[in-house]
């Protein structure tokens, strides 16, 4: 399928969709991958463009005009996106849900946004909550075909598009809104990840601010979306990039890792790929050697947040050790600053806060119902927001880290995660870092635990390598080769697994209330210095 490159000036994503639905008309946009007896399902720009004025129709007749807010608390799917677009050109905020979060964090999303509409799948239940009209999924494909509404919105590049919830790791989620304009600044950031025709397979859930903002991004370039199978699975990730062709293929570490173990790896032709990518956490330096080598194409990572969108990557060409150990570089459009907790900028290999500035950044934290249409009908959390976003559009981050000499950005931990042992900050993802490289430890997290003569210490959970072992003795040995002995862990959980979160990150909130507990399996404690 030949795939043509979108021309002329657009100020919405609507306009964007609409104009590849002309131009690369029965290119893929969405594709479900087989799975066991269900058939593969396909999207094509027109058919979205098409199906997304028929579900405009019955949002219309569910109340939805420009200024109220959709909420779609479905799993990814073809039909999560023609629900999305549907909003987006009614001039709707819609606001993702992941299905995955508990009662009380979707009720608390309710409480604030009241959809006029909101959409979940079919056999799904929601919270006592203000949830408008409540549509199921079956209603919603059953409009793909059905009446656009009589008269479409006049629209501004400056309403309000989507409305993307934190994780919620330190409390409930906060909600980042975004325009089309900063939408349209993330596809000018994008940069090596998106070519026109690339076929792309990425881990993360739709509600995620890596699915909900790159829309224009993904329309332009003609990308088709490959939706990967869920649960995730390491043979049915090699399957789908096989039998789809992928050329961009994109997974958190510890699934690239299962992936290079998976035997089926070793007779797939994944000869169509381009470029791999990952993030969300440290990438050991020779698992990042071995994709290289295993994929014959570059390995890059990126760095962002929900409030950023955008933020830093390496690039083609990169040493396996950058990868590895850094961020990269900010990508286009992207500016980074590293300050001290009085916004003083400082110089390079300084540890400081994380600032980021670009047009993609948020424009504010949701505060509640909109009182209009446009800009002008947000409502606003100005406290909350006032604490990360400053009025020039600068944005502080909850990480910590530091530049290098060739620009490259380290982090060092967060905000939330830093703990303070005897007076000195520590900062857990350095000590990781450290440890992760110990030849008996696979995986390794740290987290901060009280006491009573230090205030804090820190545990090292520990997942060792097949058939080795680790001490606590050895670790703190291992951790002052390289780090002050305050960072050495005080504390050695050794553990058959890390938990989780629904991002497939190391779920520290539930390694904390594991501290104090007989489980996991062998836990020893040293005199502390």
């Amino acid at each position: 399928m030949t795939v043509r490159q979108i021309e002329g000036e657009f100020e919405t994503v609507v306009e964007v969709l609409r104009a590849a639905a002309s131009v690369n008309t029965d290119v893929e946009a969405y594709v479900e991958p087989a799975v066991g007896a269900t058939p593969r399902r396909a999207m094509t720009f027109s058919q979205w463009d098409r199906a997304a004025d028929g579900v405009a129709g019955l949002f219309a007749e569910g109340g939805v005009t420009r200024g109220t807010v959709v909420c779609l608390m479905l799993p990814s799917s073809i039909d999560y996106m023609v629900a999305y677009a549907a909003a987006t050109r009614l001039g709707a905020i819609t606001s993702g849900i992941n299905p995955r979060l508990g009662s009380h964090e979707v009720r608390s999303i309710l409480e604030r946004i009241r959809p006029a509409v909101t959409v979940i799948d079919d056999g799904a239940t929601l919270p006592d909550g203000p949830a408008g009209t409540v549509m199921n999924r079956a209603e919603v494909v059953g409009a793909f075909d059905g009446d656009p509404p009589g008269a479409w919105p006049e629209l501004e590049p400056t309403d309000p598009v989507v409305v993307v919830w934190t994780s919620g790791t330190t409390g409930l989620p906060k909600g980042a809104v975004f325009d089309h304009r900063r939408l349209a600044a993330v596809a000018a950031g994008t940069d090596t990840l998106s070519e026109p025709g690339d076929r792309r397979l990425s881990p993360l859930p739709f509600a995620h601010v890596g699915s909900m903002t790159r829309t224009w991004d993904e329309v332009v370039h003609a990308v088709t979306t490959v939706i990967t199978p869920t649960p995730w699975k390491a043979a049915s990730a090699i399957s789908v990039m096989v039998d789809e062709r992928i050329t961009v293929a994109q997974g958190v570490p510890t699934q690239w890792a299962l992936v290079m173990a998976h035997p089926d790896l070793d007779s797939a032709d994944l000869s169509s790929l381009r470029v791999v990518g990952t993030g969300a956490s440290r990438v050991p330096a020779e698992l990042v050697a071995a994709m290289r080598e295993r994929f014959g194409v570059p390995v890059i990572v990126r760095y962002t947040s929900t409030e950023a969108s955008l933020g830093t990557g390496t690039v083609p060409g990169d040493l396996d050790e950058v990868v590895a150990t850094t961020v990269g570089r900010p990508v286009p459009g992207v500016s980074l600053a590293i300050v001290d907790e009085s916004g003083s900028e400082l110089g390079g290999g300084e540890v400081g806060r994380v600032r980021i500035h670009s047009g993609a950044v948020m424009l504010g934290y949701w505060g509640g119902p909109p009182t209009g249409p446009g800009i002008e009908g947000v409502v606003f959390d100005v406290a909350a927001t006032g604490s990360v976003l400053d009025d020039h559009g600068w944005l502080t981050t909850g990480d910590f880290g530091f530049v290098d000499s060739g620009g490259n950005l380290h982090l060092v931990g967060r905000a939330n995660e830093m703990y303070i042992r005897g007076g000195y900050n520590v900062y857990p993802a350095e000590v990781e870092s450290v440890l992760s490289a110990h030849p008996g430890v696979a995986q390794v997290a740290v987290v901060g635990a009280p006491d009573p003569v230090l205030g804090e210490i820190g545990v090292a959970f520990v997942v060792p390598t097949e058939g080795g072992g680790v001490s606590l003795g050895d670790l703190r040995c291992w951790a002052t080769g390289s780090l002050a002995d305050y960072k050495a862990p005080d504390r050695l959980a050794v553990v058959e697994s890390l938990p989780l979160t629904s991002m497939m990150k190391v779920d520290k909130r539930a390694l904390a209330d594991r501290v104090d507990q007989a489980q996991p399996v062998h836990a020893v404690q040293v005199r502390k210095q």
